[in-house]
């Protein structure tokens, strides 16, 4: 079984976390490892309290576990914090409403 650095797995967990919440598939096609690994360390890191979405959908196609993960993430936040995570998740879907347009 091939071993990944901490640095590769770091790069997995920000494709797949809010805002960019790339595909399995899509980063397995772009780096190369095989989806088993990769829903393992989502299984994972879900396990630890991250948001690691199902999919690439908005919000609004999610799952109730992923809803609730959000829910306590943002929990702690102040009104400044929150409001910079929600800018955030503003410009992303902006950009993933525009891109079929753009290529």
């Amino acid at each position: 079984m091939r071993r990944y650095s901490e640095a590769v797995k770091a790069d997995v967990r920000r494709r797949m976390t809010p805002p960019h919440r790339q595909s399995v598939a899509r980063i397995s096609e772009e780096l190369g490892i095989h989806v088993i690994t990769l829903y393992k360390w989502r299984k994972t890191w879900r396990f630890e309290g991250e948001v690691v979405p199902a999919s690439e959908k908005d919000p609004e196609g999610w799952g109730a576990a992923d809803k609730f993960t959000v829910v306590l993430e943002t929990a702690g936040l102040n009104a400044t914090e929150l409001s910079a995570y929600s800018r955030l998740e503003v410009e992303r879907i902006q950009i993933a409403k525009l891109r079929p347009t753009l290529g």
